[in-house]
This record gives structure tokens, sequence and C-alpha cells, in this order.
């Protein structure tokens, strides 16, 4: 069933599942109407707005049954490891043995947007003396107490050093509530020293060898706790076939988010490309499912694209993104104000990055992890994302804060104060809390000036190459 590209309501996804279902739309184990998440307490879900694609729907439906796939590993025997902070380190080397899933309970950080509060996460996390000064992934300690969201892992990992401080606070008060976590150190990345030995690492980045050798030993000490709880060992050759797996969805995720970003029109909204660069982290706890699914909409892209057909208005003001957003609505939001999303930096490019596969496999996954957004200045950062916004042809940039988070504090106005002496394009900075609607107008009202602003530097550029 062939239909234009539109972003629709949930209600109107349950009228056209019905179509596409008596048209014998093939669908995964996991498939059906959006619909039912709700009845799990997915209220949220009721106020976004959808791509219309089935490659869209079973990107939902992936995400939304991540709780189901790790009881069902626990029930068939295998160990899941819940990693957390470094962001697609970990679950590259998790996911090399054959009897572990890993996932990131950094993620219960979306479940007070998804559940719009009603699952109490922070309240929770109040009682326990982490309060909303904190960063929204208090949520997590909410989600540990409650037991409710997903299974206890069998083992945490955590990355600590050259991390988020909320994080590391957040991550202690869970160890002191008896959840035993195995640190690992990540130091501060640094320019090398002149005549010092260097490494360079993903995204066209460096750092003195010696820090390289210490981030290896410190996956080394990872390693051997994993071969212990799996009870097998990681050789290099297990390992490296397990970057090489990591660079294919790597490899899909890159492809999708050009088309996605540069095509004209705009062929995909921006909350299902949120959702599907989160994928890269570790996999919705399925990797093979992940490449099925980014491999589908891939596709839709391309079909839309060859056909010159878009989901948004083809003068839609071009914006990269900063930070993930707190509250999902506010993706469709920018659309709404007559924005496309034309690049993003959501605090984890090393996990979009290939992972070298010239070099020994620690040594790749440690070159991986220095090249951390949040392991370096907010220089490097800064450079990184003016880089992404000439090459994915951005009119702006817009930064969302996070509430609370120590790390949005003071690096929005570096960011600000770099892109706009580099490329002297707009930069908007807002906040988004978990739940935006009591701030909604006032996000509207910005979302929509950053767009006119843009248009009219267009018409301006237009007036000047006209009058020669």
């Amino acid at each position: 069933m062939i239909d234009a590209p539109e972003r629709i309501t949930l209600e109107e996804w349950d009228l056209r599942y019905e179509k596409l279902y008596r048209a014998g739309l093939p669908q995964p184990a996991y498939g059906g109407p959006l619909s039912r998440h709700v009845s799990d307490g997915d209220h949220r879900l009721l106020k976004l707005r959808y791509d219309n694609s089935p490659a869209a729907l079973r990107l939902w439906n992936f995400l939304l049954t991540e709780e189901d796939r790790l009881h069902r590993a626990r029930a068939a025997g295998k160990k899941i490891v819940g990693t957390m902070k470094d962001l697609g380190t970990v679950p590259v080397m998790a996911y090399s043995f054959d009897n572990m899933v890993a996932f990131y309970p950094d993620g219960a950080w979306w479940i007070p947007c998804v559940m719009e509060y009603s699952a109490g996460l922070l309240e929770i996390a109040d009682s326990l003396g982490i309060d909303e000064s904190f960063c929204p992934v208090r949520a997590m300690l909410g989600a540990f107490v409650t037991e409710a969201h997903f299974p206890i892992p069998n083992m945490l990992i955590c990355s600590v050093g050259a991390t988020c401080d909320d994080f590391s606070a957040i991550a202690q008060r869970l160890n002191g509530l008896g959840h035993s976590i195995f640190w690992w150190e990540i130091p501060h990345r640094r320019c090398p020293e002149q005549a010092e030995a260097t490494a360079e690492l993903p995204g066209g980045l460096s750092a003195p060898r010696c820090q390289v050798e210490f981030v290896k030993s410190e996956l080394a000490r990872v390693k051997v706790a994993l071969e212990q709880l799996a009870g097998a060992e990681l050789d290099e050759e297990r390992l490296s076939a397990g970057i090489r797996q990591a660079n294919l969805v790597r490899q899909s995720l890159a492809e999708l988010r050009y088309l996605a970003f540069t095509a004209e029109p705009c062929p995909i909204p921006a909350l299902e490309m949120l959702v599907a660069e989160m994928l890269a982290i570790h996999y919705c706890s399925d990797r093979g499912e992940t490449m099925v699914v980014l491999e589908e909409l891939l596709d839709e892209v391309k079909v839309r694209v060859r056909a010159g057909r878009g989901v948004l208005d083809a003068d839609a003001a071009k914006i990269f993104w900063v930070n993930p957003v707190a509250d999902l609505q506010v993706m469709n939001l920018l659309e709404d104000c007559g924005g496309r999303l034309c690049g993003t930096e959501y605090l984890f490019t090393h996990a979009l990055d290939p992972i070298p596969e010239n070099v020994p496999p620690l040594e790749a996954l440690a070159r991986a992890a220095l090249a951390d957004p949040m392991a370096g200045s907010s220089i490097d950062r800064a450079e990184r994302i003016c880089s992404d916004v000439c090459r994915f042809g951005a009119e702006a940039v817009l930064i969302s804060r996070i509430p609370g988070a120590s790390h949005c504090a003071l690096e929005g106005q570096v960011i600000s104060e770099v892109v706009a002496d580099t490329l002297g394009i707009p930069v908007l900075e807002i906040e988004v809390p978990p739940v935006a609607d009591s701030m909604s107008p006032t996000v509207r009202t910005r979302l929509e000036a950053l767009a006119e602003t843009v248009r009219a530097r267009r018409r301006s550029r237009q007036n000047r190459w006209r009058n020669g």
C-alpha cells in the first residue's frame, strides 16, 4: 500500500494499521497497532504525530517492546548487563558474547515524558535525596526501586571520570541502595603536548597515546568482568566480529542520517530520526533486529527521495539540533513551527562514528570511548557541531538545555559563541522539561521566530544575488 508521506496522529495510525493489516502487511512478532502501548501507561503517545510508513510502525513497536525482549532474554538464560553512561562502548563488548544482552538503564530518563509523570519515578528520586536540581536521568533511581520498567541486570557497569557529574552522583546513590556497580574510568581528553605520542580518534579527534592506553587498560578490566559473567572468553577474533557488526549498524544509520538531513523535501520526520539514532547506542536489546529496522527505514527514505516526496514543506527552515530533548513532543513542535531537522548532536556522536578496524579491537574501543563529546572540551564539541552543520547544510542551531544537567550549565553558551563566530548563523537555546505542556506556547513562539529568522536571511541572500 503506497500513500503520500505525512505525519499522522495515533488515532489515524489505528485506521491506517487496519488497512495495512487487511492488505497483508508483513509484521514481526512484536508488531501490532501502536495504540496498544497506551494501555501500558505510555500516555504521551496520544499527543505525538508519527510518520505514516510501515517502516516507522516497526521502529516504534521495536522501541516500545524492549522491556519484553529483556524479560524473554532472562527467561532464555541470557545474562543481562546494564551499561551506564559510556553510551556505545561496553554494549559492543557485551553483544560479542552469545549469551549476553546489554541495555542502558539511563534510558529511564524518558519514562516521565512517555508516561506523563504517572509512573512516579521522579517522586521516588526526590525521596532518595536526588531532587529536581539533578538531570531527569534521576528517574533511573525510581525504575530500580519499582522494578516495573526493566528486569534488574545481572551486572551493572558504569563509566566515571570525564562524564556527567549528575549521572555519577545518581549512580553512586544507586550503588548505595545495594545495586553493586563495576566502575571504569574515562579521563578528560586533552590535546597532545608537543612531541607527545598521539593517537587518532573517530570524528577527526586526537588524544595522547598514553590516554588511549589507560582507557584500553580500563576496558580490559571490563572485559574480564564480562567474561566471568558469561562463563566464556572474549578473544580478539570474537571482539573484532562484534566491532564489525556495530559498524554495520553505524554505516546504515549514517546513510539514513545523510538522506534525512539533506534530501529535498525532508523525507522523514524528526521524531523518527531521534528514535533511529538512539538504536545505535545499545540496539534496543536486539542487534540483529536493529539492522532490520534501520534497513527498512532506509529503504523507505530512498523510495521517497527518488520520488521527490517528503513529509514537510520544501521551504522548511533547516535546523541543527544539539542535545537530546526531554519531551519528545518538542520534535513535532519544531516541524509545526516551520522547521526541519538538518543534523543532530545528541551527546553520543562517538556511538555513530565507525569504530577503527585497523587496530587491535580493545584499542579500537578505547579510541572510540575517548571520542565521547562529554570526555573532551566544549570547544571540541562546538567545532564538531560546526563541521556537521556545514556538511548537512543547516541554517540555524537549536540547543535544548536539559533541566538540572551539570554539563548544560555553560556548555550551551560556549557552543553558541563558537557557532556564531565561526558560521554566523542564528543560534537558539531553549530548556525542555520532561513534559513541556505548560511551556509549549513559549517554546512555540521561540521556534517560530527562529524559523522566520532563517527564511528572512534566505530572502536577503536571494535579493543580494538578484541585485548582483
